[in-house]
């Protein structure tokens, strides 16, 4: 695992955007997993920028999404079809064919859940997956004492989740679904690399759990130590409570991957 830190927010998601268009210009063809949320906004907005000004294209490229709530039509406000909509795909070259998303709506949540990943593993699995971390220390929806192999299954949502959704439903926290579809634990864990962006001071605490803590299911995230490949970007309020920090700027600093970066 690496931790870069930057020095803002914007700087941060600003990395988190080069970087996956460097792998989209090396394999126009990546298969791409992607998350939702405030975070990554700033990120999807650089990427479209990307696109308008330097022809970065997304027409091979395939996606497939963390997580999608349980009981939303598509066509939902606060879906997250439509978040990735309206926050990337409306914005760039990508073949909406070629997006995919859990189908929170399907009859069979079961089949459901075992079609995307024979979707996945059909198209040779994840390249790249985007990843944020929840309060409690969540990737996708994989909640507190998720099994660290755990795959796409229906998930059951925790109340502190559910309050840190709510703004997505005009605050209202009767409005948000108590289940939703996610990737699990072992199917993130399988992606060739892992990028998780990080911001804000709220999030120190448990990014600091999550990188430099025991692995532990109580903390789903932290199962990324595991992973061969994962980058972990914070700005320098998230990376508040971590203890390595001189380390992880020296690596930034001085690591030949990241000169093309600096």
């Amino acid at each position: 695992m690496e931790v870069i830190i930057r020095d803002d927010a914007g700087q941060a998601a600003q990395l988190v955007a080069r970087l996956i268009a460097r792998e989209i210009r090396v394999k126009p063809d990546l298969v791409l997993g992607l998350a939702t949320g405030r975070t990554m906004e700033q990120v999807y907005s650089r990427l479209a920028t990307l696109h308008r000004e330097t022809g970065l294209s997304f027409a091979r490229v395939r996606t497939f999404n963390l997580d999608e709530y349980i009981g939303l039509p598509v066509d939902h406000p606060s879906s997250y079809r439509r978040y990735m909509n309206e926050h990337l795909f409306s914005k760039v070259d990508i073949r909406l064919e070629n997006t995919h998303l859990p189908n929170g709506m399907a009859a069979d949540l079961n089949a459901e859940c075992a079609a995307y990943e024979r979707r996945m593993r059909e198209w040779g699995g994840i390249d790249l997956q985007l990843l944020g971390i929840g309060s409690d220390g969540h990737i996708g929806f994989n909640e507190p004492l998720s099994a660290l192999q755990s795959r796409t299954r229906e998930k059951a949502l925790t109340p502190s989740t559910l309050r840190q959704n709510a703004a997505m439903f005009g605050g209202d926290l009767a409005k948000v679904p108590r289940r939703a579809i996610t990737m699990g634990v072992g199917t993130i864990l399988e992606s060739r690399r892992c990028v998780m962006l990080v911001t804000g001071e709220s999030k120190s605490g448990i990014v600091a759990q999550a990188v430099e803590g025991p692995i532990t299911a109580m903390v789903s995230a932290s199962a990324l130590q595991l992973h061969p490949h994962c980058t972990v970007i914070v700005d320098e309020a998230a990376a508040d409570g971590l203890k390595g920090k001189d380390y992880y700027r020296w690596i930034f600093a001085n690591e030949p991957e990241w000169a093309e970066f600096r």
